[in-house]
């Protein structure tokens, strides 16, 4: 059983250098409390810095390094902003997702006790499969999946394999059968009838093997209505890369932020830590950031070692982070985002003194 982790720490751009930071003065209060050993940290370049010091946003030291650790944090990038060349690459996340194929995007929706949920009692997981589908970036060994065969004329391949849609659907089962039991599939088999109607079937398939596992489906389209109007009655979603990406930002909102949305990239190897949101760069260094997705996303993969290692203290220190959390937020203590005054700062020190409290 293994008692001690080393883990990466990516600040990224934006609002990075404050919620990276934030999210491992909690994980450490958090590990401190549940008794495990300490996390052995190691900062790595990522993003506008790593472009500007290495002339790569990913520099190859930063993927080899990654291949060692039990896991890492990967805080928001603003691609968007880089320099050409790099503007036009894969983005960071990207690139770490495919060169380790972490196919499978965990992404929950909980709304808190006190919050400003849009629909109150949310409490849902988007499972999205993070290799192929829509996202044209991801779906091909080289290249970007996307070319232009004259200026007037941009296409986009769209990609859905038998073995990555049983993979990610099995994920969703697992999931299901340890919360309430319910899977939604969610496609647009009624007009992309091969693609994610075989993603669909296949999913159908594989929940055919899970006869305790209550199964539906709907159509993308349909499925953003049902999310505004009964998010808190769906529990595990699983759908296609684009889809998965959709839903979980708009399931994110209905719970009461963006930025209290969590999610954590896996393989059966390897697993990183990853806020739903982006950079923020408006707020960017104020002190007005919402750290919560991000450490949510950090215990997220405090209890994903800890199925891995069969580590009970790491899940422990797992469960104190989301109680101190929820203490801090049940306390009046939220940013500004969620209805409150607290500055990132504020909001960190009273999650660390509700964990260190127990």
């Amino acid at each position: 059983m293994a008692t001690s982790y080393t883990l990466g720490v990516l600040h990224g751009d934006g609002i990075g250098p404050e919620i990276v930071p934030a999210s491992v003065a909690v994980v450490d209060a958090a590990c401190a409390a549940a008794g495990t050993d300490p996390i052995s940290w190691v900062d790595l370049p990522l993003g506008a810095a790593a472009i500007e010091a290495y002339g790569d946003a990913v520099p190859p030291q930063t993927l080899t390094a990654l291949a060692e650790l039990d896991g890492w944090l990967l805080g928001p990038h603003d691609s968007a902003a880089y320099p050409q060349p790099h503007r036009s690459k894969l983005n960071p996340s990207g690139t770490i997702r495919k060169h380790f194929d972490l196919f499978a995007n965990i992404r929950p929706a909980k709304a808190f006790e006190a919050g400003n949920a849009i629909v109150p009692g949310t409490d849902l997981v988007i499972v999205r499969e993070n290799t192929q589908g829509f996202y044209a970036d991801r779906s091909t060994y080289a290249g970007t999946g996307e070319f232009m065969p004259s200026p007037d004329v941009a296409v986009a391949l769209g990609i859905i394999t038998r073995p990555a849609v049983e993979r990610i659907a099995r994920e969703a089962f697992e999931l299901a059968r340890r919360r309430s039991k319910r899977v939604t599939i969610v496609h647009k088999a009624n007009v992309l009838k091969m693609t994610t109607g075989l993603f669909r079937d296949v999913c159908r398939e594989v929940g055919a093997g899970y006869p305790d596992v209550t199964v539906d489906d709907f159509h993308i389209d349909a499925m953003t209505v049902h999310l505004v109007r009964r998010a808190d009655q769906f529990d595990v979603i699983v759908t296609e890369n684009m889809f998965g990406d959709i839903l979980s930002d708009l399931a994110g909102e209905v719970a009461g932020s963006l930025g209290i949305a969590p999610s954590i990239n896996a393989s059966d190897h390897r697993a990183m830590a990853q806020a739903a949101h982006g950079s923020a760069p408006d707020i960017a260094g104020r002190d007005l950031a919402n750290p919560i997705a991000m450490m949510l996303s950090s215990g997220m993969l405090l209890n994903w070692l800890a199925a891995k290692h069969d580590d009970p203290r790491a899940a422990d220190a797992a469960a104190r982070l989301d109680r101190g959390i929820e203490t801090a937020v049940r306390g009046g203590v939220r940013t500004r985002d969620m209805g409150g005054t607290a500055t990132t700062t504020e909001f960190t020190a009273a999650v660390v003194d509700a964990v260190r409290a127990g």
